[in-house]
């Protein structure tokens, strides 16, 4: 199957591809053109009738070309092509893809796991090592709780130099920094730098306005002036 064919096939509308298949397709041990095939078979359902006719006609490529990918997928486990008997007794090539689905769902455990696993173990590390000592149970589970509501682990770590900044080393602390800095809508590292800009320069205006009031004033006994009077 040519690259303009694919094309043609996108164009005419007859794949309508999830994301995620289209991302993962190369674990899957597939060619482009194995997989376009496969999605083709896909659309039609997990349990549909075999027609080589069918799908010369709507993929527009060679009987030759559907046979190589239909041993292909079959040689894969992708796919079943089995003999059944269908509502009216009578006997029909059908083609499943339970193994397709099988090994998608097996990917996407994987996959998912992997990517927790890896973001779990970061974080959990960084605040171990910030804090100079395991993790107690209940600390991670607040740590689970942060992630679970899809806490960056950028903002998590911001979170953590803040309390350390500030001379302390309690999670209920950065929990605290996390849950005010998401009332002011911060989001990234970036917002946080922001936001601390923000309160330098505050601090500064203050400053400056300490600096500017009359000392004599501040100091003067005001009842002893009206003993004066």
């Amino acid at each position: 199957m040519k690259s303009a064919q694919i094309v043609g096939i996108f164009k005419q509308g007859h794949l309508v591809i999830p994301l995620y298949f289209l991302q993962q397709y190369k674990k899957f041990n597939l060619s482009m053109e194995e997989f376009v095939f496969l999605m083709y078979l896909y659309q039609a359902g997990d349990k549909s009738l075999f027609n080589p006719a069918k799908y010369k006609e709507d993929l527009n490529i060679d009987s030759s070309l559907i046979m190589q990918y239909i041993s292909s997928l079959t040689d894969k486990k992708f796919i079943q092509v089995e003999v059944v008997k269908n509502e009216k007794e009578l006997m029909e090539e059908v083609v499943l893809l339970d193994g397709f689905y099988r090994k998608l769902s097996l990917l996407m455990v994987e996959d998912t796991n992997e990517k927790k696993a890896s973001y779990q173990s970061n974080i959990f590390e960084i605040v171990e090592k910030e804090f100079g000592r395991t993790l107690s149970p209940i600390e991670y589970e607040i740590i689970k709780a942060w992630l679970d509501n899809d806490m960056s682990e950028e903002l998590i770590r911001e979170a953590i130099k803040e309390a350390t900044f500030s001379g302390v080393s309690n999670l209920r602390y950065i929990d605290k920094i996390l849950y005010e800095w998401g009332k002011l809508g911060i989001k990234t590292s970036a917002d946080v730098e922001k936001h601390r800009r923000r309160r330098m320069q505050r601090k500064d205006v203050e400053k400056d306005a300490d600096s500017n009031i009359d000392l004599d004033i501040v100091d003067w006994d005001w009842f002893d002036d009206e003993d004066d009077e």
